[in-house]
């Protein structure tokens, strides 16, 4: 065949290829709300105020033992504002003073949080990207007078979360996390999806402390540096309850399984140990308040936690991350579009 001939037909199918995937893309973004369970508010401009707390934590478990640590930094209190309108949506955070002032006691932790949560109406995506550096020692057990803080400790973190939701034409994660739709009538979905994760952990000494007083845990073994990288699929189920009318319960819950490559890192010159193992997840996300046509006052929280088996016979890491946020909105019905 003449290459002028194959060309243009290559062309023409790869066009046709192109335009059947945006439907089929379409398709998967769009619905079409029962509006006798869902009212949409996208086309509004939601004005929100808001505090929040991002978080990390990081736990070594010891099952042989019923041991654990636990490492957890210090972060602040923020208060910000935010919109929502049509897909887009900003919020804007300040630290606020006068009541992150418990440095002294807890340590001082420095930190790029940019994990985010897209609530799309047939698709909930969440990405984690963060960076924290000085933890303190929780186990109040471990700490004889004075927390047991290291600065010197810190993680870098990247994830990624899809979930398809089912009965998206009936059940709105919007209503209750992004505050553009109002939910009328209790509904529930299936959801199911899946994820990678990769995060580490590191010091300038070993991450179990020397003084433990706990003879045996993990093997006694000083490692300084920990990561992992993990695949899993997840299954899960979500449920709006809403109480005459106005006010409303949103909760959810999702397990994952997987599996994982631990490494474990150490400063005296021995090699490093690696091993694939199990990987379990799971991300909880709730919450409650007023929802109208016009206002919302609630809170709302997500956390994920993944359980990663590691070289050390019985024992596993948790690294775990998450947010909780109080907001009030309130939604102005434009009279035009903005765009």
């Amino acid at each position: 065949m003449n290459i002028r001939c194959v060309v243009p037909v290559l062309v023409l199918f790869l066009s046709a290829s192109a335009a059947s995937g945006q439907q089929r893309l379409k398709r998967l973004l769009q619905t079409e709300n029962d509006s006798a369970y869902i009212e949409d508010h996208t086309e509004d401009l939601t004005v929100r105020i808001f505090g929040s707390r991002k978080y990390t934590y990081y736990d070594i478990v010891d099952k042989r033992l019923k041991e654990e640590v636990l490492y957890r930094p210090n972060t602040s209190n923020n208060l910000g504002i935010g919109v929502n309108y049509k897909f887009i949506g900003i919020n804007i955070g300040f630290k606020i003073p006068f009541i992150n002032n418990d440095d002294d006691k807890y340590g001082k932790t420095k930190y790029l949080d940019l994990q985010s949560h897209l609530y799309l109406r047939k698709l909930v995506i969440d990405f984690y990207g963060q960076y924290y550096k000085g933890y303190y020692l929780a186990n109040r057990r471990f700490n004889s007078q004075a927390l047991t803080l290291r600065p010197d400790m810190y993680n870098t973190d990247l994830g990624l979360n899809v979930q398809y939701i089912f009965n998206d034409k009936r059940f709105s994660y919007r209503a209750a996390y992004l505050q553009n739709e109002y939910q009328k009538k209790s509904a529930g979905s299936f959801i199911v999806g899946g994820e990678v994760f990769a995060w580490k952990m590191k010091g300038d000494s070993a991450l179990i402390p020397a003084n433990l007083g706990v003879e045996g845990f993990f093997d006694n073994e000083p490692f300084h540096k920990t990561s992992s990288v993990s695949i899993a699929a997840n299954v899960g189920y979500a449920h709006t309850f809403v109480i005459k009318k106005y006010f409303f319960i949103t909760a959810s819950l999702t397990g994952s399984a997987g599996v994982n490559q631990t490494v474990l890192n150490y400063l005296d010159g021995r090699n490093k140990r690696r091993e694939f193992g199990w990987q379990l997840n799971n991300t909880v996300r709730f919450s409650a308040g007023y929802n109208s046509s016009k206002y919302f006052a609630g809170i709302h929280y997500v956390d994920m936690v993944t359980r990663s088996e590691s070289p050390v016979n019985r024992t596993y890491q948790t690294f775990g991350t998450g947010n909780f946020r109080v907001s009030v909105a309130k939604r102005f019905a434009l009279k035009k579009p903005l765009f």
